[in-house]
């Protein structure tokens, strides 16, 4: 899998501040995403894109979240990142991948397939898309099969109010496992959970990735470097599942109808087993 798909953490860092973006880099995340859009106040805007596009020219590497659709920055956007590709091409470099300067845009407001593609072949790069709408979650499906949309993404608190619900889990736990279905149809790996506000706490962090991670979400948007490492410990495996793990494996190489613990090992549990130790090496 690619850096985008098999990431687990996302850090968001403002587009206006440039001296953040390698200590942002430098905190560990597995992404940095470097945002255009919610950060970066109207004037600024223009002056954040610029400031973008020359760290990621010089050997800068991170995500950028773009302006919406709707927006009238979304199209200069679009045109300075598709721009890097054009460069790199010029100078015989060849086009920006996925291990190098940008490795995704993240396109927010996602709930049309055919834009998430045409952004994803202007720039070169794959597509994030960030649902946070009602059309955006009934259209998940379509969004997580559209060519060029390599992960699905969830912004829990926009599409609350895009409702006009609460944005507490039972009032969006239909979109969080639309999302998580739409990607495992589309062969994604699971959705990217939305941020954790309480900055402070790092018990609320942690339940919120433990839930989100039940449900079958994979990833977590951040907004502090201090959620990076609490993050990637909830995508861990603990040591007793690590044990079981390795008990259903040995067990299983055995051949033949086999229980560890009691319980029957076929071949779901195997698949389970497998699964856990990858993510161990994370």
């Amino acid at each position: 899998m690619t850096t985008v798909q098999s990431a687990r953490s996302f850090l968001f860092v403002p587009g206006d501040r440039p001296e953040r973006f390698d200590k942002a880099v430098a905190s560990g995340a597995d992404v940095v995403i470097i945002d255009l859009e919610d950060a970066v106040a109207p004037e600024a805007k223009a002056v954040a894109r610029d400031a973008v596009v020359k760290w990621l020219t010089e050997g800068g590497r991170a995500a950028v979240r773009v302006n919406a659709a709707d927006s009238a920055e979304h199209a200069d956007d679009v045109a300075a990142l598709a721009g890097i590709a054009s460069a790199a091409e010029a100078s015989g470099a060849g086009a920006p991948t996925p291990s190098t300067g940008l490795l995704a845009v993240v396109l927010p407001k996602a709930d049309d397939p055919d834009l998430a593609s045409s952004v994803a072949n202007l720039t070169g790069v794959p597509v994030i898309a960030l649902v946070e709408s009602a059309l955006g979650v009934v259209r998940a499906h379509e969004l997580a099969a559209a060519p060029g949309v390599s992960r699905l993404a969830f912004g829990h608190l926009d599409y609350a109010v895009d409702l006009g619900s609460g944005n507490g889990r039972e009032a969006v736990l239909l979109a969080r496992s639309t999302l998580v279905l739409a990607s495992r149809a589309a062969g994604l790996p699971g959705p990217i959970d939305g941020v954790t506000t309480a900055l402070d706490d790092t018990e609320v962090l942690t339940d919120d990735l433990a839930y989100a991670r039940d449900l079958g979400l994979t990833g977590k948007l951040l907004i502090h470097p201090r959620q990076v490492e609490p993050t990637h410990a909830a995508h861990r495996p603990s040591e007793e599942e690590v044990a079981w793990a390795q008990r259903v494996i040995e067990a299983a190489s055995a051949g033949g109808a086999v229980r560890v613990d009691g319980d029957m090992v076929d071949p779901p549990v195997v698949a389970r087993a497998e699964e856990i130790l990858r993510r161990k090496g994370n």
